[in-house]
């Protein structure tokens, strides 16, 4: 009966010769939603005992990060936007705690847009008994900066460079938190896996037709009004091109014990591949942290063209949990040493298995001689860019040669970099990813000076308020006191 009801109620609303076509339909919309949604990734890592360092953990992206990484094991410390009396990580995190039943997940306050207050972090964090880190994780870097504006003039352009200052800050920050906690980083063990991982917005193909002008420009100039998917993707591009730079520079430190029969040689021991990988990850577009800032959905939390386009949207971008799939790949993903390590354990191994077996049957000592064929196992490429669990092969536009005048001036400079860094060309080589380097090093400088005026400005500004606190608090006092002085001196002067 049920089903009959059911079958009269579905072959009203859709006659039966078109079902059909709705199969095929569906079929087709599924089938867009499964691709759409991405690459996911078939590794797995226990991360028990791993101490991660996660920006952003309020974003979407973050939160499904974090929730991730504590449900297998993580230590994981996230730095809060946040005072760590607000709702938000007072409410939020131990509802993580729970749910992940993982208590090792703790808060630090930590304003992102301010390098006094990262600086102040750092300074805490490095003075500490315990200093260990396994792993930074920028997810800041990731939701988009900007909504569209449709209309023109003043307005536009002061909230144009509202956002090119916010892109930059954000950049900025994770420069300058690594650089002031890499000094923990070099002193681990180098047995020790160590992981830098900057999260990018998928814009950054969009960069590179503006990246040779960004390249020419002076830090000290002002930035160029270009579109908002031109800016975002400029930004992701100088991160990825900054990432393989980083990985450059690790590489080349010397991060290996010389041994004692080799101190005394004149030739400088072979460069060694650093413990510590730097990575950028992209996971793609994702409805909330791309879409959603775009179409003004992302401080307010809701949007009418958010809404209006929430089914399209829902059908051709990715979920959080989607798009965390990158970047998990690059956590979980073996390291090159790691596995050459496991290679020389394995055929250890073997060797051993087969010298207790010579003294067995003939027929048993030469299936064990016998060499296995090698299994070939996907490890992570440092310094690399990473999307749909892939490294993604980039070319990165290079500067043109400067004048032959300024080309004297910094021959000595350059050969002396390159007899440090090679030049392996990938994202630009060694030259554009020092030009980076030294935009992102003029830029700090400009950034903490205005920060510094800014907070000598708020301090004084604090002083004067509270010194015309106890001002009015004093001539609020004097009066109590001269009433309470009235009394003798008027019973004096009665006789």
């Amino acid at each position: 009966m049920v089903l009959q009801v059911v079958y009269t109620a579905v072959s009203t609303i859709l006659p039966p010769r078109y079902w059909p076509h709705a199969l095929v339909a569906a079929t087709v919309l599924v089938v867009i939603y499964a691709y759409a949604q991405g690459r996911p990734t078939l590794r797995e890592r226990d991360l028990h005992g791993r101490i991660i360092l996660l920006t952003g953990p309020f974003t979407s992206l973050g939160l499904v990060t974090l929730t991730a990484l504590a449900k297998r094991g993580a230590h994981v410390i996230v730095l809060s936007p946040y005072p760590l009396s607000h709702p938000v990580p007072s409410l939020l995190l131990p509802l993580i705690r729970s749910t992940t039943n993982n208590e090792s997940i703790y808060a630090e306050y930590c304003d992102l847009n301010s390098p006094t207050s990262i600086r102040k972090l750092s300074t805490t964090f490095l003075t500490q008994n315990d200093t260990r880190l396994d792993a930074l994780v920028y997810a800041h870097e990731y939701p988009s900066i900007g909504h569209i504006w449709f209309f023109g003039g003043k307005a536009r352009r002061d909230k144009e460079e509202r956002e090119e200052k916010r892109r930059e800050a954000a950049s900025l920050a994770s420069f300058l938190l690594t650089t002031l906690l890499l000094p923990a980083l070099l002193v681990a063990p180098v047995e020790r896996d160590i992981r830098v991982i900057h999260v990018v917005n998928p814009f950054y193909a969009a960069g590179l037709p503006v990246f040779p002008a960004f390249l020419n420009s002076t830090p000290s100039s002002q930035p160029r009004q270009r579109p908002l998917v031109i800016a975002e993707g400029l930004r992701a591009l100088r991160t990825v091109v900054l990432t393989r730079h980083l990985q450059r520079i690790l590489d080349s430190l010397p991060n290996r014990a010389v041994d004692p029969k080799k101190a005394k040689s004149a030739e400088p021991p072979p460069p060694q591949p650093s413990n510590i990988i730097s990575l950028a990850a992209c996971p793609g577009i994702s409805r909330r942290d791309t879409i959603a800032p775009f179409l003004g959905a992302g401080e307010r939390g809701w949007s009418l063209a958010y809404f209006a386009l929430f089914l399209p949207l829902f059908l051709f971008t990715k979920s959080s949990e989607s798009a965390l799939q990158t970047l998990l790949h690059v956590l979980f993903l073996p390291t090159p040493l790691k596995r050459a390590q496991a290679q020389v354990d394995a055929a250890a191994d073997e060797e051993r298995k087969a010298e207790a077996d010579r003294t067995a049957a003939a027929e048993r000592v030469e299936k064990a001689a016998e060499p296995r064929r090698p299994v070939n196992v996907e490890v992570v490429k440092p310094g690399a860019l990473y999307r749909e669990c892939a490294v993604v092969q980039m070319d990165v536009p290079r500067p043109p040669p400067p004048p032959a005048d300024e080309k004297e001036k910094k021959g000595t400079k350059a050969e002396e970099s390159e007899g440090i860094l090679e030049d392996d060309g990938e994202y630009g080589g060694e030259v554009v990813g020092r030009a980076v380097w030294e935009w992102y090093e003029a830029r700090l400088k400009q950034w903490e000076a205005e920060d510094a005026e800014h907070v000598k400005a708020e301090e004084e500004a604090t002083a004067k308020e509270q010194g015309e606190s106890d001002a009015s608090a004093q001539d609020s006092s004097q009066p109590s006191t001269d009433t309470a002085e009235a009394p003798p001196t008027a019973a004096a002067s009665a006789p």
